[in-house]
């Protein structure tokens, strides 16, 4: 199971997609996503997965290692035939996004607690278990990547990787259904979607009640400029909350270090 083929027929039956493409091997699914956009993509949203990205990448540059076995993919979306609303409030389709994996994944892990780091980390007993990368296009159309850890082994990331990140398979000692993983992320993130356009805010709730950061000291980095406080959750417009020696500021954008 660990290596078995997605079944996409299923994927598309089950699920919002209109259309999708599957790659054993591929550089990156938000980039093959992107080429589509450019190259005029027809029906939306499409889905692109691969088993192995040669390039992926996280946030800020950050590379995203996709061992055998584990689940990359992205979705090109147009955020008003999405029922997002006007403008598609990244930041909070990036929670939406972290939110349903939560969602599809809390249910196979038993006791290990599973929940986010802003903006858009899914953490599971205190490791990172999945990434999402939203990216904007000049049209308004988005792309929306997500990684998760399923049945890839600790021992063949790179060593970075292994001080940080946990898999499905690491902590429950059995292979998972992809297929099913994929269904049931995309499902959740339909619903996450949906919620955007009639309340916005309950994405925001729902990612707050999952932040694993609460209470924690956090620096920000925003351009050169690093802001350090302590968490005090996320905003229900999707902005991470930091108590600073200035008092208590929302911020929508930096990196975390």
């Amino acid at each position: 199971m660990a290596f078995s083929f997605l079944d996409m027929d299923r994927v598309l039956s089950e699920t919002f997609v209109a259309r999708a493409e599957y790659h054993p091997t591929l550089g990156s699914t938000n980039d093959r996503a992107r080429q589509w956009a450019e190259q005029g993509a027809g029906a939306l949203p499409l889905l692109v997965v691969a088993d192995v990205q040669a390039a992926g990448r996280g946030r800020g540059g950050h590379r995203w290692w996709t061992g055998q076995g584990s689940l990359a993919f992205s979705v090109l979306l147009d955020p008003g035939q999405a029922a997002v609303g006007p403008g598609g409030q990244s930041p909070l389709v990036a929670l939406a996004a972290a939110v349903a994996v939560v969602e599809a994944v809390a249910p196979l892990v038993g006791s290990h607690a599973v929940g986010i780091h802003w903006p858009n980390d899914v953490m599971a007993a205190g490791r990172k278990l999945a990434g999402v990368l939203v990216e904007v296009l000049p049209d308004g159309r988005h792309v929306v990547g997500i990684g998760v850890n399923v049945n890839n082994r600790l021992a063949e990331a790179p060593p970075e990787v292994r001080r940080v990140a946990t898999t499905l398979r690491e902590l429950t000692g059995v292979a998972h259904d992809r297929t099913a993983i994929l269904v049931a992320v995309l499902q959740h993130l339909e619903a996450g979607l949906g919620q955007l356009a009639s309340e916005p805010g309950r994405i925001g709730t729902s990612a707050d009640a999952l932040c694993r950061q609460r209470g924690r000291l956090l620096t920000l980095d925003r351009g050169g400029e690093s802001v350090t406080g302590r968490c005090a959750g996320i905003a229900p417009d999707g902005a991470l909350l930091l108590v600073t020696r200035d008092g208590r500021q929302a911020f929508y954008w930096g990196m975390l270090k």
